[in-house]
């Protein structure tokens, strides 16, 4: 694929010489520059040129880059293998790696942060942001023989867009939506979040324009994002059922599926869009996530030569076998210990706020994750996000807890349960510091630690509990998809008008400093609503062999394989 000067593009949206000019001012840093202008349309090669030519810091192809890689070889992954039917409605990151070896997205975001376009080949964005235009990449062949094109895009938003698919995708793209109100079994007025018509258009067979009430200038993000993973437009029609008919565009095809066991990939026949392909088989294998000391047996006898992560309990075992190497990524990964708002005793707000005055961010860091990582600030805007304005740290403060108890109506304290999932062990190891936190304030905790076949299909419902939540690149990217009103994986049920206001100013602003203003005031409306505890954002290892090369964590731990290759 070649990039065009950027300043010959006649579709150059109007604020990036802008952003420019302010990167050659220091008014916005790098990283800010290449972010945002990639979110613009500019492609990522002519976004670090002009970035060199701002700054005079060139940008250098990596080693692996350059490297000569070499063809066959079965990669050895050890990961959950979890149930594969709809990537629609998926909500974990194991599942939306298996279904990323067959299925690809409309855009998919590098280790390097950056949004680089991928089965739609560009898009152009309107000024205000609310009219987005894609350009579908030609060429592109589905594993039954079928071109993709505008079709199988427009069929997928219709999908997501449907309230009764179920998919967190109507809460990522929700300037393609209106509210609705319709009556429930019982007769009662609900609201609900439908698919408004001729949001989405197809202007010709590969050309695809979306038009948003609101602007937005996470639209190309969203597109990376695993449930945005592009289905054929008749996967609903012939079962929506990946593992049973698992049609793709990816260079790989599923030959083995069980779910807990094994998942096997192999190359498909032929070229592929992306250029060479180097695996010839990527196999899954479950046994070994389920126990950290067998993986770590596993790697010393050479049974798997990458995981899905590493956890900083395993880290010291695995920097001493021979051959293996643990790689680092800084990322937005977290967990949340958030309470469901709406529901006694956690609809008030005191008691929510005697929590949260209980707690030491720093100490929790130190306990449960071995300080790898930054300590939180009880909200879900992360230093990593290009908008994060850094708030004073909440301290601790057992006399205000008490206090607030008394507000409360619980002079005498309170008992409370909250619910965790066995595995991964920082989870558990977050919720018991947690709960020993929380004892001196007069709040007594039974913690609950249930195995993930118990924890995960309500994992929205528990009352109080802990959510790992992934990395996105965007503050305003999981805002919109956890606290939003009525947001799919809103699982604090938080509902405010004003959040939900300056949430779409800031998704709809492209100045950094101005868009980080307005993230500011929805960072301390979640601290001043007390509806979440956010104990510290995640460093996230993963572990290979020496022979695997081309890897890179990526920090949504995403699996991009197709460049991956074994020295054998």
């Amino acid at each position: 694929m070649s990039d065009a000067p950027w300043w010959k593009s006649e579709k150059l949206h109007p604020a990036v010489p802008e952003l420019a000019e302010d990167l050659r001012k220091g008014k916005i840093g790098r990283r800010d520059f290449l972010r945002t202008t990639t979110l613009l349309g500019v492609s990522a090669a002519a976004a670090y040129t002009l970035a060199g030519k701002v700054t005079g810091a060139p940008f250098v192809r990596s080693a692996a880059a350059q490297a000569s890689p070499k063809s066959g070889g079965n990669l050895r992954v050890s990961m959950f293998v979890k149930p594969l039917d709809d990537a629609a409605r998926s909500e974990w990151s194991e599942t939306g790696n298996l279904a990323r070896q067959f299925l690809e997205p409309m855009a998919q975001v590098g280790t390097d942060g950056l949004t680089r376009p991928y089965l739609v080949e560009s898009w152009e964005p309107s000024e205000d942001l609310k009219t987005w235009t894609l350009n579908v990449r030609r060429g592109v062949k589905w594993s039954n023989g079928d071109d993709m094109n505008a079709d199988d895009i427009v069929s997928n938003f219709e999908r997501w867009l449907d309230p009764s698919t179920g998919s967190s995708n109507i809460s990522r793209f929700a300037g393609l939506t209106e509210t609705v109100t319709k009556k429930d079994a019982e007769g009662k007025e609900v609201e609900s979040q439908v698919g408004r018509s001729g949001a989405v258009e197809k202007v010709d067979d590969y050309t695809v324009r979306l038009h948003l009430s609101t602007g937005e200038l996470a639209v190309p993000e969203s597109f990376g994002d695993y449930p945005a993973l592009i289905s054929h437009r008749r996967f609903a029609d012939e079962g929506g059922d990946l593992s049973a008919n698992p049609v793709g565009t990816g260079p790989f095809e599923l030959a083995e599926f069980a779910v807990g066991e094994r998942a096997v990939f192999r190359r498909r026949a032929g070229d592929h869009w992306t250029g060479p392909v180097y695996l010839d088989q990527i196999t899954y294998i479950d046994g070994p996530a389920n126990d950290p000391s067998g993986e770590i047996a596993a790697f010393a006898s050479d049974q798997i030569d990458i995981n899905h992560v590493t956890s900083v309990e395993q880290i010291p075992a695995m920097q001493r076998i021979p051959g293996i190497t643990v790689h680092d990524a800084k990322t937005a990964q977290t967990g949340v210990a958030r309470m469901k708002i709406t529901e006694a005793p956690f609809d008030n707000i005191n008691l929510r706020r005697a929590i949260l005055a209980s707690m030491d961010t720093e100490r929790l860091l130190n306990v449960a994750y071995q300080d790898f990582g930054v300590a939180g600030e009880n909200h879900h805007v992360s230093p990593a996000h290009p908008a994060y304005a850094p708030l004073p740290r909440q301290k601790q403060d057992y006399d205000l807890a008490k206090k607030l108890l008394v507000d409360a109506g619980y002079p005498d304290g309170i008992d409370l349960e909250m619910v965790c999932v066995n595995a991964p062990q920082w989870e558990p190891n977050t919720c018991q510091a947690i709960v020993e936190m929380l004892r001196p304030a007069g709040i007594n905790v039974n913690l609950r630690v249930a195995p993930g076949e118990v924890y995960w299909p309500d994992w929205d419902k528990w009352p109080f509990s802990l959510t790992g939540w992934t990395h996105r690149p965007l503050a305003t990217q999981v805002l919109n998809v956890g606290y939003r009103t009525g947001a799919v994986w809103n699982e604090t049920s938080y509902a405010n008008p004003e959040f939900d206001r300056i949430l779409d100013q800031a998704s709809a602003t492209v100045d950094v400093n101005e868009r980080r203003r307005l993230v500011e005031q929805l960072e301390r409306m979640m601290q001043d609503d007390a509806i979440l505890i956010q104990p510290f954002w995640r460093s996230v290892f993963v572990t290979t062999n020496n022979r695997v090369k081309g890897f890179a964590v990526q920090p949504a731990l995403e699996h991009h394989y197709n460049q991956v290759w074994l020295d054998v």
